[in-house]
């Protein structure tokens, strides 16, 4: 008898399974979709006279309408190891070396870190797709945009750059910021594999956070223009809406 019980039970959850995939496969559905994403990145203007390429990690909350628009708030983290904007020039010797409180080289390493997050809209082309719920989409939006130079001094040895002093010289720049997305949404038939792909852009008009940089001893009233094109890959968790329950794959 218990063993009859379990097959039923199992027999029953195959066929909502089935039914739910067939649902979407057949027809648009509204979907709850939490995305991680990677991606490759190469600043623009202002931001590439600071940094060189960049990788970004992130995530994504979108809210999909049965009639395939697109609400969605994104936040993402990027870094890299290549700085091109010299901000300890004034700590380098005649031959470009800066040295520690004992007067030998210091281990001095700059890298970029910046964040953004961005509220957005965006509609789904399903005729492209493999069912209603896939294909090309686009997105826009508005947030906001925020960088920086992380000085690291691996042996604790540079007084310049102790404590609260590193401020002086990071920086630090943040401001109003849009983006835009243009790529392709995949949600499989029976929900195993669900990914997007496509490119990204993003515009910050940013301005420096410090009061003066201590490498020129100037204050940096400069308007910026900070642009990032990327190429990312993102992952994607679907939550399909019942009438009053939610499943998941």
């Amino acid at each position: 008898m218990k063993h009859k019980i379990h097959f039923l039970i199992c027999l029953c959850l195959a066929l909502q399974l089935q039914t739910q995939a067939q649902s979407v496969k057949d027809s648009t559905v509204r979907i709850l979709m939490i995305g991680f994403h990677f991606s490759g990145q190469l600043p623009q203007k202002d931001l590439a006279k600071r940094f060189g390429p960049s990788l970004s990690a992130g995530a994504t909350f979108t809210w999909k309408t049965k009639q395939n628009l697109l609400f969605s708030v994104e936040g993402s983290y990027f870094f890299g190891k290549n700085v091109r904007e010299d901000v300890v020039a004034n700590m380098r010797n005649s031959d470009g070396v800066i040295t520690d409180n004992e007067g030998y080289p210091a281990d001095l390493r700059l890298t970029e870190r910046g964040w953004n997050i961005y509220g957005n809209i965006g509609y789904l082309i399903s005729k492209l797709g493999n069912n209603p719920n896939s294909g090309l989409f686009f997105t826009m939006g508005a947030g906001w945009m925020q960088h920086k130079v992380k000085l690291y001094d691996a042996n604790q040895k540079i007084a310049a750059v102790k404590g609260d002093l590193k401020k002086g010289y990071d920086r630090l720049s943040g401001g109003l910021g849009f983006t835009q997305f243009v790529g392709y949404k995949y949600i499989s038939n029976n929900r195993l594999a669900n990914c997007y792909f496509g490119f990204e852009f993003y515009e910050g008009m940013t301005q420096s956070m410090r009061g003066f940089n201590y490498d020129t001893g100037l204050a940096d009233n400069q308007k910026r223009l900070d642009v990032l094109i990327g190429f990312r890959f993102g992952w994607i968790l679907p939550l399909y809406k019942r009438t009053k329950d939610f499943y998941y794959n």
